[in-house]
């Protein structure tokens, strides 16, 4: 193998500019200031609860617009500032600059990236880390001597371009398994004859493998992060057992593993203990799993300070290569295993309100394959929602209510459906301020038999506490019975295994209009996603930048 370097289509952030200024003696105000243009990965966004983080972005490419979601930060107040093109704000187009906003209100590890078209698989992406502020009641229920950030992502050769194109053909092309695993915005390159030229050149200082330094007897807390577009991964330290101990934002009872399963728009932080020997190196490892897998293992160093050897020596052993890619057993037990730490547990509120079962299914619409919803495959309207709604522009999309049920009782979920057609909408579910929403989740068989995936699905602007899992057809007269309400874990990002189900429960208290979908770049722009709304009469004057497409052309 030959250490990879990076064609030019690659997007990302480039760090200008950073200033400090304090407000108060608790919160403070982060400034940033990017240029978008061509280099991985973006910089680490750090913070202290309660701060106020000032992004200035600037788009210097010259033929894409762009738009950056910050992954897991909730938005309270500022909904505009989600950065969600279509659903919160236009893009931003070539040569403008435009301010994200908001309140860090939360510790914990968060993320951020591209929310136009498919550009998040093009490396427009980082880490958001929020320390707890000091004395308060979100204080860390565990203690380390050290940190390191660990970002990891999917790469393809193929420009983002390509791969929307063949999505939307007939027949579909499908984007195919990535050629890379990356850790920290670097990967390696397996056939070097196909490379263009340049890229294979393992002298590049951005080639570098990536070293995670440790002292021997200490401990470290691993902040990791899946920002992949595909793929599920496996992440494994060699010869260090891990201690969970935060997920997505949010304190767990902790739990030892060998391997950590995460899915695309998670983040955890583990613990580990320098305890090995010191003399040599160990790997650091990114597999596959959910699907079979035509990637090699990504990977990384971890290097005892004071061993005597390089840093990027490589260690004597060969990459851990993970579970099997198909146990799906073993990862739903990894699920079901993370709840809440017994000092920071925030019981749900008893019964919901509001119950949407949504069915999860690969259909077709005029030759075209999609992804459904109760058999509605979302796009997204030309004018943002946030702007039409608070605007009064209720011809922007359709004001025809999306269905929040289906037939489940006799549908068949391991059964390749017999009419796969179905239709498209830009409908969104309208749900009562302050109510508390119960979303179940099935996945079912896909159009080939035999056929089901693992989906992690994200809702923008809320924590939701995950109740339930189980592998099957969800049975909303038997299953709501054995929901777990004493500690389970507040995520914004969960998982539904194969011919699986979730189900959820949030309270639609944070005004705004947010997406819900499936986390899966390809997938979402197949169709796999919905939008709610919720107070939108409460939400403060909208700044104008953020309009300027759709029926807002001329408002910018």
């Amino acid at each position: 193998m030959v250490t990879m370097g990076w064609p030019q289509r690659l997007l990302c952030c480039l760090f200008l500019s950073l200033s400090l200024s304090a407000l108060t003696a608790r919160a403070a105000t982060r400034r940033y200031e990017w240029d978008i243009s061509y280099q991985p990965p973006g910089p680490i966004i750090r913070a202290t609860q309660g701060d106020t983080v000032v992004v200035a972005v600037k788009n210097s490419l010259l033929t894409e617009n762009v738009a950056i979601h910050w992954h897991g930060i909730r938005q309270i107040g500022t909904p505009w500032a989600d950065g969600t093109e279509g659903v919160t704000q236009c893009p931003i187009l070539p040569g403008d600059t435009f301010t994200y906003t908001f309140v860090v209100d939360r510790p914990g590890t968060y993320m951020y990236h591209a929310h136009y078209g498919m550009q998040r698989s093009a490396g427009l992406n980082g880490m958001i880390v929020v320390a707890a502020a000091k004395g308060g009641r979100d204080a860390e229920p565990f203690e380390y001597d050290g940190e390191h950030a660990v970002l990891l992502n999917d790469w393809w050769h193929k420009s983002t371009y390509e791969q929307a194109a063949g999505l939307a053909s007939v027949p579909l092309v499908w984007v195919g398994e990535p050629q890379a695993l990356l850790i920290n915005g670097r990967g390696r390159f397996v056939n070097c004859s196909t490379a263009a030229a340049g890229s294979c050149n393992a002298t590049h200082p951005e080639c570098a493998t990536p070293v995670f330094a440790v002292v021997p007897g200490k401990t470290y807390r691993f902040r990791i992060a899946s920002v992949t577009s595909l793929s599920a991964l496996n992440f494994e330290i060699e010869g260090h057992p891990m201690t969970v101990v935060e997920a997505d934002g949010h304190y767990v009872k902790p739990f030892v593993v060998k391997n950590l399963n995460i899915y695309s728009g998670e983040t955890y932080s583990v613990l580990i203990k320098a305890d090995q020997d010191p003399k040599r190196n160990y790997w650091l490892a990114s597999n596959v799993v959910g699907r079979k897998p035509g990637t090699p293992t990504g990977t990384a160093i971890l290097s005892y300070y004071g061993s005597g050897r390089s840093p990027r020596s490589p260690p004597p052993t060969t990459p851990p290569a993970g579970p099997a890619w198909n146990d799906t057993t073993y990862r739903f037990k990894q699920s079901v295993a993370t709840v809440a730490h017994p000092a920071h547990a925030v019981p749900p509120p008893p019964r919901a309100d509001r119950t949407i079962l949504l069915l999860n299914t690969q259909n077709k619409i005029d030759g075209h394959i999609k992804w459904a919803l109760n058999n509605v495959s979302f796009t997204l309207p030309h004018t943002p929602y946030l702007v039409a709604m608070k605007r009064g522009l209720l011809g922007a999309f359709d004001q025809r209510p999306p269905p929040e049920t289906y037939d489940h009782r006799s549908y068949d979920i391991h059964a390749v459906q017999k009419n796969p057609n179905a239709t498209t909408s830009d409908a969104l579910y309208r749900l009562r301020f302050g109510s508390v929403v119960d979303v179940v989740l099935q996945n079912a068989n896909m159009l080939a038999a035999n056929n089901s995936e693992t989906h992690p699905w994200h809702l923008h602007g809320h924590d939701f506490w995950v109740l339930g899992q189980g592998i099957g057809r969800f049975d909303p007269a038997v299953h709501p019975a054995a929901y777990n309400l004493k500690d389970p874990i507040l995520k914004n990002t969960v998982a539904v295994h194969p011919y699986g189900w979730t189900a959820l429960r949030f309270r639609a208290d944070n005004p705004g209009v947010w997406a819900f979908h499936c986390h899966i770049e390809a997938h979402f722009f197949m169709g796999m996603g919905i939008v709610f709304e919720e107070g939108i009469e409460r939400v403060g004057q909208l700044p104008p930048e953020i309009m300027g497409c759709g029926a807002t052309k001329g408002h910018h």
